[in-house]
């Protein structure tokens, strides 16, 4: 999932060139420093000095530059792979849903598609680069200051063994729990303030305020104490490592004060091993992120790996001309239970059907079927004679429409919501779709006409226009089959029969199956052939 393709491998490739050529000349610029001001100090010909003074000109501009180009092309070679990332998980879910996230709440969701994702750019920014850089950059002062005095070279390869290995596992063992309890704890955080958020008026209105604030304030207080947790980790990692730092500083003083060297050397092995706290600091960090990385990555994969509720076919068929739905002995379920068993439903091109019955009787989840979001554990559905599982999803979309009780509406213009459904279409379309459903009027009284923001979740319109605004997006899709799921849900009784009556008009001969408790908001014509689920 976030192995990257073929151009990005040379971007990164140049991003951890760059990096070890700033954090080697970063080293280099402490070392070359040392003997500089060393020698400088016993007042040798100004001719000595000035190779080491250009040298300390030059790491020190190479510093800047080398990490500017490292941070550039590491940066591009990231975000190429988090789109990519990105791409393949939403091309993913738009196969499982929404069958597949059945049960999810929406915040968790949300948390998982941005904040886990985005573990991608961590991965690489923050654990494999700079721990690549860290080893290439260490091994080379190594090997430096093992050619000025073999046994220091030896001290400080010690140090750096340590602190590459026994630092970062101790930073990871003791912050183990908090990160894996991190991403769980953000993604409940981010599913309750979004609830919250959505769900505010009711809870003003049944003054559940402080209960609601409550639950939050308990998310947020675990969610701060597995921060708390992971920032102990980090310090503990810092402190190890700045000990391991100064212990190969100490080594260098105490062996190159009893070793044959000048003062210029004995400088460079005391003060080089500092320059190696800037190299290394990232590792413990690096080790603590990739828990927090590996915990974010896997909620993705576990949403990824959700298992998909149709099976597209193999080869799928031509897609019929006829638009007559039969439903044969449909068994519909999730678990081990049967919403629907034995269903049998004849829906002749043209024809007006009404199907009721109580929440939870399978209304919603025959809708699920006729659309192709769920596949039936037996039975039959047949557009025109040919079984949907034969067709691939997408087809059978592109015959049958879907109007539910909570159609989304987007929080922009009343023409991009339609244009949701027919990119391209002309004003004069746009306008038919808003007459047919009856809101042409109220649009072309409001001052912006189809340039009217509609507010988000289309909180500038009451029910009805928004279900109306829906429901001409519907149309404008121009589908023959209109599956309407509890479109009057949230009106009342006078506006919701007035809906049902524009809607049922304005279908023309197109088929209308209505999934409705409230039957007798429906037509009178259309409720004499009702079919009640128990």
């Amino acid at each position: 999932m976030v192995r990257p393709q073929r151009g990005v491998w040379w971007r990164l490739v140049l991003a951890l060139v760059a990096g070890v050529a700033a954090a080697g000349s970063a080293v280099a610029l402490l070392a070359t420093s040392a003997w500089l001001i060393t020698t400088a100090a016993a007042q040798p010909p100004v001719l000595i000095l000035l190779v080491p003074i250009v040298a300390v000109r030059a790491f020190g501009v190479g510093r800047g530059v080398f990490r500017y180009v490292e941070r550039l092309a590491g940066h591009d070679a990231a975000y190429r792979v988090l789109g990519e990332t990105r791409a393949r998980i939403t091309g993913r879910l738009e196969r499982i849903a929404p069958g597949g996230l059945s049960g999810r709440r929406q915040g968790d969701l949300l948390a998982r598609l941005v904040l886990d994702v985005d573990a991608v750019l961590d991965l690489w920014l923050r654990v494999l680069l700079p721990v690549a850089v860290a080893m290439v950059t260490a091994l080379a002062t190594v090997a430096l200051l093992a050619l000025l005095l073999p046994t220091a070279g030896a001290a400080v390869a010690v140090a750096v063994l340590v602190a590459c290995t026994v630092v970062p596992w101790l930073t990871a063992r003791t912050a183990a729990r908090a990160e894996r309890r991190l991403a769980g704890e953000r993604g409940d955080v981010a599913a309750s303030a979004t609830e919250t958020l959505l769900t505010a008026g009711d809870i003003v209105a049944f003054n559940a305020v402080d209960d609601v604030l409550a639950d939050f304030s308990a998310s947020d207080a675990r969610l701060a104490a597995a921060e708390r947790r992971s920032a102990w980790s980090a310090g503990l990692g810092g402190a190890l490592l700045v000990l391991c730092v100064g212990g190969a500083s100490i080594a260098g003083l105490v062996l190159g004060s009893t070793a044959n060297i000048t003062g210029a050397v004995f400088a460079v092995l005391v003060l080089t091993p500092l320059a190696l706290a800037d190299v290394l600091g990232g590792i413990p960090a690096a080790a603590q992120l990739a828990i927090r990385v590996r915990a974010a990555l896997g909620r993705v994969q576990e949403l990824v790996d959700a298992p998909e509720p149709v099976r597209e076919p193999a080869t799928a068929v031509a897609l019929p001309r006829g638009r007559d739905l039969e439903v044969k002995h449909l068994r519909v379920g999730y678990s081990d239970d049967d919403v629907l068993d034995g269903l049998s439903l004849d829906m002749p091109a043209g024809s007006r059907v009404v199907i009721t019955g109580a929440s939870g009787s399978g209304k919603s989840t025959l809708a699920a079927v006729l659309l192709r979001f769920l596949e039936p554990r037996d039975g039959e559905v047949l557009l025109d004679g040919v079984d949907l599982a034969s067709l691939e999803g997408d087809q059978v979309r592109s015959v049958v429409g879907l109007l539910t009780q909570e159609s989304h509406v987007f929080d922009t213009t009343i023409r991009e919501n339609l244009l949701l459904a027919h990119p391209g279409a002309s004003d004069l379309r746009l306008w038919r779709a808003l007459y047919l459903a009856r809101l042409g009027v109220f649009v072309e009284g409001l001052p912006d006409g189809l340039d009217t923001m509609v507010g988000e979740h289309g909180a500038r319109l009451s029910g009805g226009e928004r279900q109306r605004l829906a429901f001409a997006r519907l149309l404008l899709a121009d589908r023959d089959v209109l599956v309407l799921d509890e479109p009057t849900e949230h009106l009342d009784e006078e506006t919701g029969r007035a809906l049902l009556a524009d809607l049922f008009q304005a279908a023309g001969r197109r088929t209308v199956v209505l999934l409705t408790h409230r039957p007798d908001l429906a037509p009178t014509h259309a409720r004499r052939q009702a079919v009640h689920l128990p």
